[in-house]
C-alpha cells in the first residue's frame, strides 16, 4: 500500500473591511507569503476564503456569518469593525486581528470571556495617542485641535478617551467630530473649518485608511493639518503620520495563524502591540498649508 497520507486542507477565512484594491491585495499577499515561509502553502494544505465589505460596515455581519458557515479553521480580520463582526458571529472559531483594536473594546477580555477566541495585533498601544497629539501641536502650535472618529468603529471611543486624556494633561482644548461613511468626510471637514480647527488627529480605522486620499485632499482644501496612524496616510497627502508599519501587522498575523493551525488556543496567545513606529512628514502638504515646521520635528522624521 502507498505510504502517502491525505493531508487535511486547513481553511483560513479572511474578513476585510476595505475593498480588494491593489494595495490591500498586496498586504494579504504578504500574509500568505508569511504563512508560506512558515510551512503553509496555498493550493497544498491551506486554502483562503475572502469576504470584502468594501468600506460598508453593514456588510460585515453577513460576510462573517458566511465564513462561519464554511466552518473555516481560523478567521483573520482587518479593521476593528471586522473583528467585532467576527466575534459576534462565533465564540468557537479562533479570530486573529491583522489590524484593529481589541483591548478595551471587550473583544479580548481573557479566557473567561465569551470573546476568548480573539487575539492578534492591537493598533492602539498605550501612549500613542498622546504622542500623536504632541506631534500635531508641534506642527500647528497655536491652532485649535480636533479628533476625527468613525461612529461605526468600536475602537473610536477608546481612541477618543485616550486622546482627550492626553489633551487635558497637556492643557489642550480638543473637539471631536464623527463620521459614519466616507460620504460624511466633506461635512466633517467643513464643520472643522467653520469652527476654526487648524489640526486634527485621525483615529485608527479601516474606513479612514481605505479613503485616505480623499480625506487628505479635503483636509488640504479646508487647510487643516492631519496626523494619522500610518505612513500611507502621509504618502496619500496628509501632513503627517505616526504609527507602526502596516506590513508588519500582516507578517505577525501569519505567525498567530500558524500557531493556531498547529493547535494553540487564542486565549493563550497574548494580543501583541507594535514595537516599531514611523514618523513621516509630507513636505508638499506642509507647503500647501503654508506651514513652517520646527526643525525639532523635521529632524526626527522621514520626509516625503
Amino acid at each position: 500500500m502507498p505510504n502517502d497520507t491525505v493531508r487535511k486542507v486547513q481553511r483560513v477565512g479572511i474578513l476585510e473591511m476595505a475593498a480588494p484594491d491593489a494595495e490591500r491585495l498586496a498586504l494579504w499577499d504578504l500574509f500568505k507569503q508569511g504563512l508560506h515561509d512558515l510551512g503553509h502553502a496555498e493550493g497544498g494544505a491551506i486554502a483562503f476564503e475572502f469576504r470584502w465589505a468594501e468600506g460598508r460596515t453593514e456588510r460585515l455581519a453577513g460576510a462573517a456569518d458566511e465564513l462561519v458557515g464554511l466552518n473555516v479553521d481560523v478567521l483573520v480580520t482587518a479593521g476593528t469593525p471586522a473583528a467585532a463582526a467576527a466575534s459576534r458571529a462565533t465564540a468557537d472559531i479562533p479570530i486573529v486581528m491583522a489590524t484593529g483594536v481589541g483591548l478595551g473594546t471587550q473583544m479580548t477580555a481573557g479566557a473567561a470571556a465569551r470573546n476568548a477566541n480573539v487575539t492578534g495585533i492591537s493598533d492602539l498601544p498605550a501612549g500613542i495617542s498622546a504622542k500623536r497629539l504632541q506631534l500635531l501641536r508641534g506642527a500647528v502650535p497655536d491652532a485649535p485641535l480636533a479628533l476625527l472618529a468613525d461612529r461605526g468603529n468600536p475602537s473610536s471611543p477608546l481612541a477618543l478617551r485616550e486622546t482627550q486624556t492626553a489633551a487635558r494633561e497637556a492643557g489642550i482644548a480638543l473637539k471631536d467630530y464623527w463620521i459614519e461613511t466616507a460620504a460624511d468626510f466633506a461635512a466633517a471637514l467643513a464643520a472643522m473649518r467653520s469652527d476654526g480647527i487648524g489640526g486634527c488627529v485621525v483615529a485608527p480605522g479601516a474606513l479612514f485608511f481605505a479613503e485616505r486620499k480623499a480625506l487628505a485632499a479635503l483636509a488640504i482644501e479646508r487647510r487643516i493639518a492631519l496626523i494619522a496612524p500610518r505612513r500611507e496616510y502621509a504618502e496619500a497627502g496628509c501632513l503627517m503620520a505616526y504609527g507602526a508599519p502596516i506590513r508588519e501587522n500582516y507578517r505577525q498575523a501569519a505567525r498567530y495563524v500558524r500557531q493556531i493551525l498547529r493547535g494553540a488556543k487564542p486565549a493563550d496567545l497574548p494580543v501583541g502591540e507594535p514595537a516599531e513606529f514611523d514618523l513621516v512628514l509630507n513636505l508638499k502638504t506642509a507647503q500647501a498649508l503654508s506651514l513652517t515646521l520646527p526643525r525639532t520635528l523635521s529632524a526626527t522624521a522621514e520626509t516625503i
